[in-house]
């Protein structure tokens, strides 16, 4: 049970120690502290950053009609994305709460074509703004930050070290200043009232700047329009996938059951009528077409079982995906080594399962007609974010995602949940499939 379902109730005279007050006061000391370690970070933050976009934009704009100056403003809007990253982690860090999205659009081309794309990225330019922009904001809050807490420490500790001090006939300090009076007591006094002044007033600035800061970073370093437009954009091109996966399965469907059942139960068909017309003129010679309609009608159904198996196998309904891959393995006719490491009592969500019990399946269908292996090796893991499909066979090599190859659909197939295909497969192998499944917004429970 939680901390604040461990108290006592109220009737039973006891305080329980380390309440809800004592916690406010820690989270409120803890938050100043990040405050202030984040306006510290700032000083050599936007000193870097101000240099880099500074230097970086008057160096690459100088060089930019030799050509030279591409890949020096290409190579700027980088460092600036980078730390523009580092902003945003201790702005979220020191505030407790998370920035709007951003988006980066991805580098499309080779060459200089890839470069001017990389130009063309707006973000970058944002972040390259925020670099110079923020460079007096994140300076004038270090500055009020430490100016602050060190002066409101030194003047509230006045009387430790003032004394200290050697003093002229002429006076010095703020009495002698204001009152024309060089008395010390006078001045010990004063300073630390105003020392208790600023450390009373501390949070308040430390609190105000950091808002500043991360105003601005918030004002800069986000754009979540950009970001939902890219959602929108990659959900539509999930939903394609999706479609397209979904016909290149039934046509592989239609094709199968076709080429397979269709045509024995057409055999068996005229084998039925065949052995109608004999059973009243010759029963001997029908008996041997019975017993091959049979042969025909098992055949059939063990075929129409294997179709099933690859669609929803019952096995995965009922025992999980550890149980049906385990099924799959034993049927590959390839030696097959399976390592499953899922929630022990837990079940994912039947989407995340059955897409994964899909990439498995492929994957040692592939492995099974293309790669000539003798050994493959399927392992699956589970993390708080996403499942992650393995399997490595020692065949020839040589796969790949072109269009209209297997792997291709397979791609498809994870583009409608998100998930991402990676296959690294050299000419003599060995060929490793990597697939990422995301466990967010697959259905309405990650686990069941």
């Amino acid at each position: 049970m939680g901390e604040r379902a461990s108290g006592l109730a109220a009737g039973d005279g006891i305080v329980p120690v380390g309440g809800a007050g004592d916690r406010v006061v820690a989270d409120r000391g803890d938050r100043f502290w990040r405050g202030f370690a984040y306006l510290l970070s700032g000083l050599p933050l936007c000193v870097v950053a101000f240099v880099v976009a500074v230097v970086g934009l008057a160096s690459g704009v100088g060089t930019l009609v030799v050509w030279l100056g591409l890949p020096i403003l290409v190579g700027t809007l980088w460092l600036c994305r980078k730390l523009a990253g580092a902003e945003r982690r201790l702005a979220e860090w020191a505030t407790g709460r998370a920035l709007p999205p951003h988006h980066y659009r991805t580098p499309r081309g080779t060459g200089i074509g890839r470069l001017w794309s990389a130009l063309r990225e707006p973000q970058s330019w944002r972040d390259l703004l925020h670099a110079i922009v923020s460079f007096p904001v994140r300076l004038v809050a270090f500055i009020l930050g430490v100016t602050w807490l060190v002066g409101g420490l030194g003047g509230a500790l006045s009387a430790a070290w003032l004394w200290a001090i050697p003093q002229d006939d002429d006076g010095g300090g703020l009495v002698w200043l204001i009152f024309g009076d060089p008395w010390l007591g006078w001045e010990i006094l004063l300073n630390t009232a105003l020392g208790l002044m600023l450390l009373a007033t501390t949070p308040l600035v430390v609190r105000l700047m950091v808002l500043a800061k991360a105003g601005l970073a918030r004002g800069l370093l986000t754009n979540e329009s950009a970001a939902l437009r890219a959602r929108a954009t990659q959900l539509a091109a999930g939903r394609r996938a999706a479609v397209q996966a979904e016909a290149q399965t039934l046509r592989r469907l239609e094709r199968d059951i076709h080429d397979g059942p269709q045509q024995r139960l057409v055999r068996l068909n005229m084998d039925l009528e065949a052995v109608a017309r004999r059973l009243d003129d010759d029963p001997e010679r029908a008996r041997p077409l019975v017993a091959e309609a049979l042969t025909q009608s098992r055949e059939a159904l063990d075929e129409l079982r294997a179709l099933s198996r690859g669609i929803a196998p019952p096995i995965l309904a009922d025992r999980g995906l550890g149980a049906a891959l385990a099924a799959a393995a034993a049927r590959c006719p390839v030696r097959v080594s399976l390592d499953v490491a899922l929630p022990e009592g837990q079940r994912l969500a039947a989407a995340v399962e059955n897409t994964a019990y899909f990439v498995v399946t492929e994957a040692l269908t592939n492995v099974a007609k293309h790669a000539q292996a003798t050994l493959c090796t399927v392992s699956v893991s589970a993390d708080g974010d996403r499942v992650l499909v393995q399997v490595l066979d020692n065949g020839k090599g040589g796969a790949h995602l072109g269009k209209g190859h297997g792997l291709a659909g397979l791609a498809d197939r994870l583009a409608a949940v998100e998930g991402v295909l990676d296959v690294v497969s050299p000419a003599g192998g060995p060929t490793v499939l990597t697939a990422e499944i995301p466990l967010a917004g697959l259905g309405e429970e990650r686990v069941r």
